[in-house]
């Protein structure tokens, strides 16, 4: 559904040229008739950014403006519509953004402090069930100061509030064209970012072009760009091969990948290119069933699992071992469970069962979605019920269903054990802790720890430094791996396949991991 100096392994892109003794490409282009073709298995939900909390990112990135944003190499917000923000004070309460001189949306309404404060004001109002406003639980009020001056004052310390401010979901949007009491339904976009959107057929394709009046960090390398939704990769694949679409983004399965990298004779002319993901993959352990509730129980899962055989089996690479809930990229990144647990051991997952005089087979039930994280979700929990019943020390029923009848049961707590996966909102390691600690986690199932809630968040959100809040983080995660009420699993890497003569691809993915339109071209020669 991002950082500082230790992100930058996030930022590096590795690319996989699946063509042999190719020549040297050249990195320039002509913007002249460039236009690129790139699919995806994610459409948006909306196009309206007061409800996006979702993929719908994608697109909004590209035709939408934020006053911060991730320029390409960036791990911190920098000015986008503005021209320059700051916190004001030094408890990081008051936020002050002033704005680019001539800014205009693409119907001609111009961009000034007041309809920043009307799009911000605009989704808190609104409050849409599953949208963004959650994101803005820091903020009081906004104050405009003449035309091009804004400050954001917030309720409580929020070091992380211009990250928040780079989330697609903050877009700005001309008053003329948004309702303030309903969302715009009339299917059309009016933004200030780098594309206008020409054309949208749900479900089909979104038509993008260059806005004329775009002024921003964006140094658009192609004229027109076409996205393309598919129902599901394998189409998706086949118009790649069929050279229908130049570019591939979200949707290719673990299978897809490998064969793309490893059958180059039947890929000819396709390269791809791989980075470090920021998506996780976890169990949530519900404290009110009667197994999933006593600690000895879940150390000992926790004991048992073996991510490596897991990862390897049913993700063949594509994703890797997590042993914390910080992924690897993020600042405060440990590997606290590894470091508590160890390898996979089944005398000491005994001996935990054992030392709390529980000496029969444990039965219960996990759950997982069908339909929200992909088609490997279902052998991935049979890997799991494997690992834990070869023990001999579990026994395990497996449950699944439909998201919307998944998220509903396990927000009502009916799940004793089940799986969750988490896209971050924004780059920071805030992100991966406190939505899922407190009374109104975002799992469901209410995970209070003062330690983390009362002193460690609050602490680390008056640190403006983002790189300077580890030691809170790093504790946040021990205690963590003390109740085992979360299990972190794995984390994806990310990938793009593209056509050999497409450059841009290695530049393409902000630390928010929605891809920019504007840095594929192709290639003058190759």
């Amino acid at each position: 559904m991002f950082y500082r100096a230790s992100l930058q392994a996030s930022a590096a892109l590795a690319s996989l040229s699946l063509l042999a003794g190719c020549g040297l490409l050249s990195d320039n282009s002509s913007e002249t008739d460039q236009h690129i073709a790139v699919g995806t298995t994610s459409s948006p939900s909306t196009l309206d950014p007061a409800a996006a909390w979702d993929g719908s990112w994608e697109l909004m990135r590209n035709v939408f403006q934020t006053l911060v944003s991730f320029p390409t190499g960036s791990t911190s917000p920098e000015p986008d519509a503005a021209e320059s923000c700051r916190f004001t004070d030094a408890t990081s309460m008051a936020y002050r953004c002033t704005l680019r001189s001539g800014l205009k949306f693409s119907n001609g309404e111009k961009i000034d402090a007041e309809a920043v404060k009307y799009s911000i004001d605009r989704i808190v109002k609104l409050k849409v069930k599953g949208g963004p406003a959650g994101l803005l639980g820091s903020l009081d009020r906004v104050e405009t100061k003449g035309d091009d001056t804004v400050v954001f004052h917030l309720r409580k310390a929020d070091a992380t509030f211009p990250f928040i401010l780079a989330t697609p979901a903050m877009s700005l949007v001309p008053p003329g064209e948004y309702p303030a009491d309903r969302l715009r339904d009339d299917g059309k976009v009016t933004g200030s970012g780098p594309y206008v959107l020409k054309a949208y057929e749900p479900g089909s394709k979104a038509e993008l072009a260059k806005n004329p009046d775009y002024k921003g960090f964006a140094h658009r390398k192609n004229t027109s760009v076409t996205i393309r939704y598919f129902d599901g990769s394998a189409p998706m694949v086949a118009a790649l091969k069929k050279k229908e679409i130049d570019a591939t983004y979200r949707g290719l399965t673990a299978e897809e990948v490998v064969s793309l990298e490893d059958n180059k004779s039947d890929n000819e002319g396709l390269q791809v290119i791989e980075t470090v993901g920021a998506d996780i993959r976890f169990l949530v352990f519900n404290p009110a069933d009667p197994a999933s509730g006593k600690l000895a129980v879940r150390r000992a899962i926790a004991q048992l699992v073996n991510r490596d055989e897991l990862v390897a089996k049913v993700y063949q690479g594509t994703a890797e071992p997590l042993y914390s809930m910080v992924p690897k990229g993020i600042a405060g990144h440990t590997t606290s469970f590894f470091d508590s647990f160890g390898d996979p051991d089944t005398g000491k997952a005994r001996q935990i069962l054992s030392s709390a005089g529980i000496d029969e087979p444990v039965e219960m039930t996990f759950w997982f979605t069908t339909d929200r994280y992909g088609s490997s979700t279902a052998p991935e929990f049979a890997e799991l019920k494997r690992q834990l019943e070869a023990s001999g020390l579990f026994k395990i029923t497996l449950k699944s269903a439909p998201w919307k009848t998944f998220q509903e049961g396990f927000t009502k707590g009916d799940y004793p054990v089940f799986g969750r996966g988490w896209f971050p909102d924004f780059p920071d390691p805030d992100n991966f802790i406190a939505p899922f600690v407190g009374k109104d986690s975002v799992t469901g199932t209410p995970y209070v720890t003062k330690e983390i809630t009362q002193d460690l968040l609050p602490s680390s959100r008056q640190e403006s430094d983002r790189g300077a809040v580890a030691k809170q983080f790093r504790r946040a995660q021990e205690i963590l791996v003390d109740d085992v009420r979360l299990l972190p699993l794995w984390q994806g890497k990310l990938y793009v396949a593209a056509g050999e003569d497409i450059g841009g691809s290695e530049r393409a993915l902000d630390p928010q991991t929605v891809m920019q339109m504007w840095e594929l071209y192709r290639k003058a020669s190759w």
